[in-house]
């Protein structure tokens, strides 16, 4: 075709395709087209076709084409099917021609060992390295004690293995680093932002995009539109700037997770689920004037980075339609999420990662994420298909966050994130963490090391309450562990526990639901010898888990206190814990 109109159908006996060698062959540059399949949509400007888009959600199944291979070595079970090219105006049709539609194999994550073992391998070439560095323990230790035993607090080049978190540290891919070189740096109607704006569109089936630049900005806005004094945000669990921004305009939150959430040894597949009789019966004694919005966390962080189902979403969901309650989820965790569900849920096993990508966004509505998180750039957003909303929080982002097609974001990291967002639809990218993850887990399993189980996404689990079960909660078990970890090792944790909380009004303690050590592990960071070293430090600590004691505080910030306040040990724990590292190590780092 040259010139013209062309439009591009799947039909719905085929699935998981490549059109490129026909888009290729057959279509020139240049040629106006439309397309009922969102996927195609999105690879055919780098196939060489100039297109504009029309979409039918009436074909059967969306496939997931961007992870697709056109090397034909790499595909299996070839599917014959048609392409059909018809004059969108005229109807009449142009060519009709039999064609081959190659399915992909199985994604890399099932790859085997011949001697049984099943240790997850890099699905990626390491291109760029950055030197590491690992301080003797007496470097460590006085680096621990500069920094008030707050891991957030040491600086990096003290750091061997920055395990404190993933958001804005895992590693691009060469096609982001690419794509931010086109940036377009205009302050009002930059092309940049565009682009982004169609990749959400894609992704998700959402309208409307508003920038911000990282995921607490977008909680901050949504909590300024929707809060008021005194009502309600029930939630499977919160995140801890979320709370911040609900309670300090006098709303309140409600964890209302299914019981398996606290239980830190389970086979729960969906620990991250809301208890729906719980749900029912806050609406019923709140009603619908005294609950702000239901908040749904995907790969609820505070509890082990535990999943939602899509089950559970959509039941979530109904409620809330039928009582006229907006239903606000957080997808800044969503990749891991979407892969728990490809694998755990029966009703996901044969969909693509795009169609519950897209069931996910449709049982909600608002979506708003970290780009830190998802996607691997920096920002973060809120996407809605409805234009009340749109209007309504559209007022508020030139006013905290910059003008609305950039948002306080930084061009170069929208191009990225752009690229990013459909990257996260590609198995093979958002497998390998939750893989590593698992591994770790497991490992630690098999040394009786407690752990939360079953591995859920982010990172690795440590159960500080089980760990240093001789430390009172008021002697911040988490914290210990976290700085004792540091102190052994060079590897950075994040305490997410007591010290995350914040006090009550009255000056109290509140106990955390789980005293834990997050060990995130950043996508295409680390190497496998730097997990089995981190591992193996771990059941050393453990092992010697006696000596550790627990912290008392120096300076305690009112809010989000975990951040940057500082603590000193109870005793002398840290030259107790020192002496024994250097009997068993000698002079090993």
């Amino acid at each position: 075709m040259a010139g013209g109109q062309v439009l591009l159908r799947v039909l719905d006996s085929v699935r998981k395709v490549t059109g490129q060698p026909i888009v290729e062959k057959f279509i020139n540059p240049g040629t106006l087209g439309d397309t009922d399949e969102s996927e195609i949509y999105g690879r055919l400007p780098q196939w060489g076709a100039s297109l504009s888009w029309s979409f039918a959600r009436t074909v059967v199944g969306f496939f997931d084409l961007f992870t697709m291979s056109t090397d034909m070595a790499t595909c299996s079970s070839a599917h014959i099917g048609t392409l059909i090219g018809v004059n969108p105006v005229s109807k009449q049709s142009l060519f009709q021609f039999p064609i081959y539609f190659y399915e992909r194999q199985t994604t890399m994550a099932n790859i085997k060992f011949f001697s049984g073992k099943t240790t997850p391998i890099e699905m990626h070439r390491v291109r760029i390295i950055q030197k590491l560095n690992l301080r003797p323990i007496d470097e460590r230790w006085e680096a621990i004690k500069q920094a008030g035993n707050n891991t957030f607090l040491l600086k990096n080049d003290d750091v061997f293995l920055d395990m404190l978190t993933d958001s804005g540290v895992n590693a691009m891919s060469n096609d982001q680093l690419a794509a931010m070189s086109q940036a377009d740096d205009s302050y009002a109607g930059s092309a940049t932002f565009y682009r982004l704006e169609k990749a959400l569109q894609e992704v998700f089936g959402m309208q409307y995009f508003l920038p911000a630049h990282q995921g607490r900005a977008c909680e901050h806005i949504l909590s300024k539109v929707f809060v008021k004094p005194g009502q309600v945000v029930p939630m499977n669990y919160h995140f801890t700037t979320s709370k911040a921004h609900i309670t300090v305009l006098g709303g309140e939150i409600l964890e209302i997770p299914v019981k398996e959430a606290f239980e830190m040894t389970s086979d729960c597949p969906f620990k991250g689920n809301l208890d729906i009789d719980a749900l029912k019966k806050v609406i019923a004694e709140r009603g619908k004037e005294g609950i702000a919005y239901v908040r749904m966390e995907s790969g609820t962080n505070l509890i082990g980075g535990q999943p939602f189902s899509l089950e559970n979403l959509q039941e979530v969901s109904k409620i809330c339609r039928a009582n006229g309650i907006p239903l606000v989820q957080d997808v800044s965790l969503l990749s891991d999420n979407l892969h728990f569900c490809k694998q755990r849920e029966e009703k996901c096993k044969n969909m693509s990662i795009h169609e519950i990508a897209l069931a996910f966004a449709e049982a909600s509505d608002i979506l708003y994420f970290s780009g830190r998180k998802l996607g691997f750039a920096r920002g973060g957003g809120i996407c809605t298909n409805s234009k009340q909303y749109y209007m309504t929080i559209r007022e508020l982002i030139p006013l905290y966050e910059g003008f609305l097609t950039y948002g306080g974001m930084s061009v170069r990291e929208m191009e990225a994130l752009a690229v990013g967002m459909y990257e996260t639809l590609d198995e093979d990218v958002i497998s390998q963490g939750p893989q590593f993850i698992e591994f770790m887990t497991n490992e630690l399993v098999k040394l009786d090391v407690p752990v939360v189980t079953p591995p859920g996404g982010l990172g690795c689990h440590l159960n500080a309450r089980d760990f240093l079960a001789h430390l009172k909660p008021e002697e911040y078990p988490a914290g210990s562990l976290a700085s004792a970890l540091y102190l052994i090792s060079g590897v950075r944790g994040m305490e997410r526990g007591t010290l995350s909380e914040q006090r009550n009004e009255d000056g109290t303690e509140p106990i955390a639901h789980m005293e834990l050590v997050r060990l995130a592990l950043p996508r295409r960071v680390f190497t496998m010898s730097q997990i089995v070293y981190t591992v193996d430090r771990i059941n050393w600590l453990y092992q010697n888990r006696h000596l550790v004691g627990g912290l008392k505080w120096i300076d305690e910030p009112k809010i989000l206190r975990f951040f940057y306040g500082t603590l000193e040990p109870i005793g002398d724990w840290q030259q107790k814990l020192i002496a024994k590292f250097k009997e068993d190590f000698g002079d090993s780092l």
